[in-house]
């Protein structure tokens, strides 16, 4: 590691930390409460407002600052406790004080007050050469002290430094001070070369940008550690008053200094344009300036600026929309998924159609139709359809009580024409995004939606379908024992003589399944559905009066030759015998291999996570495919297809996490325990337990190529010596309910999913983050281990977390056997339901093997002879083994193929 790289992190925090990565491209530090350079700001200060000044930085938080910088110097305040008072209520605002604060002040004792006051690592701003070596030395001493940073001004004895080489000359004497003397971390400065304004007409500020950019890129490149910071805004001073070429200079400027080295800067983000928006006459004429590439620059500049008027453009062209006419607003609102106007133009409406009924079946229905049309188009993406449905769901509530003897939501109770779907999460089941993402599509496709929840047993599925006289009915499920459940609705529904075409849906679900096990009982249409944008095609093919005998015949022969194929697959599978598999381990040098005690043995419980560690743990890539955006995080935000939606997806993303952070709308809480384990062959029994704890493992039982083994998680146990297992359950969903809740009394589904995706987010990241503190602590085999989060999902690390109902495990009765072992639900709350899914949804658990050879792999498919075996080690019968097993079984047990 070269010193330029051990020194090339600065870290700050408020009560969250900022860490400048290379990936940082800029930090934008907020100015508006300094007294100095906001009116607004010093009025309220002045005059004893403090709450009111408490709102201008919270408005500077959700403008994107990421550091607060803070100054109360003004000659009728007594600075130091103004400066106190203000920092003290910051540090009670949660979303205020996540970021670090900058103490922006030319007077020591307001500094000195500042740094008494702050929390987590902020900034000085400033010291500065031009008092002596002395005074210098001694501040700095006292900031370090004190564990800041610092801003360094190019100031010495002589004055500001106002070329080139007066700026670099005082910048290296200053860190060369710094660093030597005072012993300084490097990563903590910061310089300050001083921006000057441009085209002002006076010769010697011709090269002032130049001449900050160029020193700029010379501190980057000599004074190792050290980053570079300035007040943008004063590089426009001569165009006081036109806004339009003030922004597009901060911008222009920004982009170079950016380009140059520059890593942080005092910004108004309101006064600063997208550079590549510019007028390119405009961004022309401003960069002959920045870079004084003629002798004219700054008159063609000027000249240029009077024709250059501010005529509030965006908001022109934003609200042009509200002139037209009340179904063209309507129909807007509901494509952008623009809420703010919508109960106005709702109102407008209902008052021209003197009918509620109407104005739903007529502008709201049309809207929506075209959302429908623009999302199967692949013009518009599922969280841009699902803040639609946000819009419709809002005008719809708003003129319910207009429209007697018509029940929530049912406003097409009496209309033949608009089709109903019921909708509901099998029994023992208690996973519904995916559910109800399909019925948001839906109801933008103009169905009625009846959505029965989560965990809805198969004889309420069919009395509600009766009752409310559904067109079809949508069965969804995360788990693998919900498959079984789904054929039990499908038998169910024969039995009561129903032919309502049935939707099968979710994540453990799949077109061979349902051919096989699902259409052969029951003799209506059954289709399997991949994603929410098949729902709409499926659900009008189904049911259409001109294609659904059609579409019925397909389906079913298109069924009957999956399932004939799967039978003649069946038939010809390779599979060895359970003792043949049995005796082609993975091969462990165990000889050479000394099991190694964990540092913490027994159960250790987390009572609630700390939510914004747990952030930094998250794996995006997942949280883009709940929404239906396809691609890698972080290239996905640059997509030429979905990148844009993705960004505006991600950026409301983490403003919910900051809220659902700062105001603690979830908990998240933990178990995980490490125990001394014995193998038997392939069950693992837990040792020193007053009761009797065993995990039974499943073997690959697919022919091998040679030197290939059949593999069981119990090969990564010592097959002789006393070893170690652990295991872990972790929930971020406790306490969501009352959020939810509230979301869906305002028929808020995009807020309602995005809070159940973050949830399952934060969920796996809390899994991650106990997995390396097993590695690192815990358990320790792994003490030295360094990983970004990249390498986290790759999954760098030694050891294997496993999870019981995923490939290597399938079979989630063992989940119950961990929540004994754990004492899950006392410790944590999280309880199994009779399929064992885990309720909060937002939970994960599973096991923690720590061989250096263990690996991830699916088991495949498993002989009748090994599910004997699996049977007898459980004490269970063979038909519940092969309940369980299901999806793993290389032959058919019981059901017969109807044809």
């Amino acid at each position: 590691m070269t010193k330029i790289q051990k020194y090339n992190v600065l870290k700050l925090s408020g009560l969250e930390p900022l860490v400048f990565t290379p990936e940082i491209n800029f930090v934008n530090i907020g100015e508006r409460t300094n007294i100095t350079g906001s009116k607004k700001f010093a009025r309220l200060i002045l005059n004893g407002q403090y709450d009111e000044a408490l709102e201008i930085a919270l408005e500077q938080v959700r403008g994107g600052a990421q550091i607060l910088d803070v100054c109360m110097d003004e000659g009728m305040l007594d600075g130091v406790a103004a400066m106190q008072k203000f920092l003290n209520l910051i540090a009670s605002e949660p979303e205020i004080s996540r970021i670090p604060i900058m103490i922006d002040s030319s007077r020591w004792e307001i500094i000195l007050a500042g740094l008494k006051c702050i929390q987590g690592k902020g900034i000085v701003n400033s010291i500065s050469l031009k008092n002596g070596e002395e005074e210098f030395i001694n501040q700095a001493k006292t900031i370090k002290k004190f564990g800041a940073a610092v801003v360094v001004m190019a100031f010495d004895e002589e004055g500001q430094a106002d070329t080139y080489q007066r700026r670099i000359d005082i910048c290296k004497r200053s860190y060369d001070i710094l660093v030597n003397q005072v012993r300084f971390n490097p990563q903590d400065i910061i310089f300050d070369p001083n921006i000057f304004p441009v085209a002002t007409g006076m010769e010697e500020h011709r090269r002032n940008a130049l001449d900050f950019f160029h020193a700029t890129q010379w501190i980057k490149q000599n004074l190792p550690g050290a980053k570079v910071s300035g007040g943008v805004s004063n590089v426009s001073f001569s165009f006081r008053g036109n806004n339009p070429v003030r922004e597009a200079m901060h911008a222009a400027f920004l982009y170079h200094a950016i380009q140059h080295g520059m890593d942080m800067g005092i910004v108004n983000p309101t006064m600063l344009e997208v550079y590549d928006d510019i007028p390119k006459d405009l961004l022309e004429k401003v960069e002959d300036v920045l870079f004084d590439r003629s002798e004219n620059a700054t008159e063609a500049l000027l000249a240029f600026a009077e024709t250059v008027k501010s005529e509030g453009k965006k908001e022109i062209q934003s609200e042009a929309w509200r002139s037209q006419e009340v179904e063209k607003r309507i129909e807007h609102a509901l494509v952008k998924g623009i809420i703010d106007h919508i109960i106005d133009d709702t109102e407008e409406a209902r008052l021209k159609y003197q009918n509620a009924l109407k104005v739903i079946e007529g502008p709201l229905m049309d809207g929506m139709n075209v959302v429908g049309d623009l999302f199967g188009e692949g013009k518009m993406f599922l969280p841009q359809v699902v803040k639609s449905a946000r819009v419709m769901k809002k005008a719809v509530a708003y003129l319910e009580p207009f429209m007697p003897q018509v029940g929530d939501l049912d406003y097409n109770a009496t209309q033949s024409s608009v089709k109903k779907i019921l909708l509901a999460t099998v029994k023992g089941d208690v996973h519904d995004i995916g559910k109800n993402i399909v019925g948001v599509v839906l109801a933008c496709n103009s169905y009625q939606i009846i959505d029965l929840g989560v965990m809805v047993d198969a004889q309420k599925i069919i009395d509600e379908a009766i009752k409310n006289k559904v067109d079809i009915i949508g069965l969804s499920g995360l788990i693998t024992p919900s498959l079984d459940e789904m054929v039990n609705v499908a038998s169910e529904m024969e039995r009561q003589g129903l032919k309502i075409p049935l939707l099968i849906g979710g994540a453990t679900t799949s077109r061979i399944h349902t051919a096989v096990k699902i259409d052969p009982v029951y003799s209506g249409t059954v289709i399997h559905v991949t994603d929410a944008s098949k729902s709409v095609p499926i659900a009008g093919e189904s049911i259409s009066e001109e294609t659904r005998d059609a579409y019925h015949q397909e389906i079913k022969e298109l069924y009957r030759q999956l399932r004939i194929e799967h039978e003649a697959k069946q038939q010809v599978k390779q599979l060895v015998s359970y003792e043949e598999a049995k005796s082609n381990p993975v091969f462990i040098d165990w000889e050479h291999f000394e099991p190694l005690r964990p540092a913490q043995e027994g159960v250790k419980v987390f009572k609630s996570l700390d939510l914004s560690v747990l952030r930094r743990y998250i794996d995006w890539t997942p949280f883009f495919s709940t929404w239906m955006l396809s691609g890698k995080f972080p290239k996905i935000l640059e997509d030429p297809v979905v990148g844009q939606e993705a960004k505006r997806l991600y950026e409301e993303a983490n403003a919910m996490l900051d809220r659902i952070t700062q105001e603690r709308w979830i908990e998240a809480r933990a178990v995980v325990g490490i125990f001394p384990v014995q193998r038997h062959g392939d069950d693992i029994s837990v040792l020193n337990n007053e009761k009797k704890f065993t995990f039974h493992f499943l073997r690959q039982q697919g022919k091998k190529g040679k030197g290939v083994p059949n593999r069981s998680l119990a090969d990564y146990i010592h097959p002789t010596k006393k070893d170690y297992l652990g295991g872990f359950a972790v929930t971020a969903g406790w306490g969501i309910e009352d959020k939810l809740k509230e979301f869906q009394e305002k028929h808020d589904d995009y807020h309602d999913i995005m809070l159940k995706a973050l949830a399952d987010r934060l969920a796996e990241a809390g899994a991650e983050y106990l997995h390396e503190l097993v590695r690192k602590e815990i358990w320790g085999y792994a003490s030295g281990e360094v990983l970004d989060n990249e390498g986290l999902i790759r999954e760098d690390y030694e050891g294997i977390r496993p999870a019981p109902g995923y490939p290597a495990c399938p079979e989630h009765s063992e989940k119950r056997t961990l929540f004994d072992l754990l004492q899950v639900e006392e410790n944590t709350g999280i309880t199994l339901t009779d399929s064992f899914a885990m309720y909060p949804t937002s939970s994960v658990s599973g096991f923690y093997f720590g061989h250096p050879e263990s690996k991830y792999f699916g088991l495949g498919k498993i002989g009748e002879d090994q599910v004997a075996d699996y049977a007898k080690r459980k004490n269970v019968s063979i038909k519940q083994a092969e309940r369980w097993l299901s999806p793993n079984l290389a032959y058919t047990p019981s059901l017969k193929v109807q044809e």
